[in-house]
């Protein structure tokens, strides 16, 4: 008895140190804190472990979401400024409301008529990441082969494709591209699940998260010194709506060029940026992870895109030098299927939100601008049936819920046997449904 009070002793402290590991990691960074909104911040390591014997780099097959971008909604920026140009002309604001009025209508004029554009920021970290692909894996990219890259229709994307593809042809001129972003690829590269997104609006995963939400809504303070006329503020502004625009556009503003010239993030302390992140960390886990309230199927939303992965790798290896297949598209794609795969522990399934942070269930680990899921093949020549896989979550060395007497690499047959067998479950034993894409 004695020995089994250690132990849960043990683990319960084993909980709590893994519970503050998002913590510390907002107070060590709080870009972190925007959690989609995370400009990329390349790998943890640039070390590589290095292949078995004999075996070496031929195919890459990548998903990536597009760079850093501006806003989507025009919104974002409107509503702060109508709420504190208003209060201003009812001379109820603080000089720090007065200048932080003036911070976003920067903001704005940068955005304008840029709506979940491409920034500048977000070109750059495509290119940065096609030099390290190619710097990382030469082999891939020797000579005069073909590249095929796929793109969903949204501009962001073709541009973020275009980036990355110009880069790796300015390193090697002899690359042959093809390039292309159609409406014919949204079926697996942006799928709309109806089923399935009817089930993430059950009654019961709304109330949770938004029950959620309202304990962890800390606004009084943050919006408090905006205004000096505190009667004003409780009679005509709503504090928490003016909170949650104040965090996002924070979070954004490191996506900007304005980055370097100014900061919202000295509107919130450390505690305060932290429990806005656990909203949106909670929204991404019940909307796109495997919660048990949303019907505890989400990610296989994606198992188009990972079908056509599985697909399209079983075509290239058949090649003498396949070299690469890239895809562009979005958060709401790439989070899930990381789900779906089981990366690093993402296939968590617990209603437990507190347990889901527990477990380092994180969003700024899996989905900051420029996110990137890349699929490394490794053989010794043509004729080696033995091919090995490696999987690197936005270019760091990850693992997958499959056995393997190589880690961090998997026997691809081991691989594409063990996802197939998953998706093809899924498919065979759920309604048909007419696929509608956006």
């Amino acid at each position: 008895m004695k020995k089994l009070f250690m132990i849960l002793c043990a683990l319960g402290m084993i909980l709590c140190i893994t519970a503050q590991n998002s913590r510390k990691d907002i107070q060590k960074n709080l870009r972190l804190s925007g959690g989609s909104f995370l400009a990329y911040p390349g790998p943890s390591t640039h070390k590589q472990t290095s292949a078995p014997k004999g075996k070496k780099p031929f195919y890459i097959s990548h998903f990536g979401r597009h760079g850093s971008r501006y806003p989507t909604k025009t919104d974002d920026f409107e509503y702060v400024i109508k709420t504190l140009k208003e209060s201003d002309e009812e001379h109820a604001l603080t000089p720090l409301g007065k200048d932080v009025l003036q911070r976003v209508i920067r903001m704005e004029q940068e955005a304008h008529l840029r709506a979940g554009e491409l920034t500048s920021l977000g070109a750059t970290q495509q290119q940065e990441i096609a030099e390290r692909m190619m710097r990382r894996f030469p082999q891939v990219f020797e000579g005069n082969v073909t590249i095929e890259a796929k793109s969903t229709t949204s501009i962001r994307s073709i541009l973020s494709m275009a980036n990355l593809l110009l880069k790796l042809q300015a390193m090697n001129p002899k690359l042959t591209v093809k390039l292309d972003a159609s409406q014919h690829d949204m079926g697996y590269l942006r799928h709309n699940d109806k089923l399935l997104s009817t089930q993430s609006l059950d009654e019961k995963n709304v109330g949770l998260y938004n029950a959620f939400v309202d304990a962890h809504s800390p606004w009084e303070r943050v919006v408090g010194q905006l205004y000096a006329d505190t009667a004003y503020l409780n009679q005509h502004v709503d504090g928490k709506k003016l909170n949650s625009y104040l965090f996002r556009l924070a979070s954004v503003l490191q996506d900007m060029d304005l980055r370097k010239k100014m900061t919202l993030y000295d509107l919130f302390t450390d505690e305060e940026l932290y429990e806005n992140w656990r909203k949106d960390n909670v929204f991404w886990y019940l909307g796109f992870g495997f919660a048990p309230t949303n019907g505890g199927k989400m990610p296989f939303a994606q198992r188009f895109l990972l079908r056509n992965i599985i697909e399209q790798a079983d075509s290239c290896l058949k090649l003498d030098h396949p070299s690469a297949t890239l895809r562009f598209g979005h958060d709401t794609a790439l989070l899930p299927l990381v789900c779906l795969m089981g990366i690093n522990g993402y296939d968590l399934q617990t209603s437990d939100l507190d347990k889901m942070e527990h477990s380092g269930w994180a969003d700024y680990k899996i989905i900051p601008m420029a996110a990137n899921l890349q699929l490394v093949f490794y053989r010794n020549g043509c004729h080696d049936q033995d091919i090995l896989v490696k999987v690197l979550l936005n270019e760091n060395e990850a693992t997958l819920p499959l056995k393997t007497d190589v880690a961090p690499f998997y026997h691809w047959q081991d691989f594409r046997d063990f996802y197939l067998q998953s998706i093809n479950a899924y498919d065979e034993g759920c309604e048909p449904e007419d696929e509608e894409d956006d």
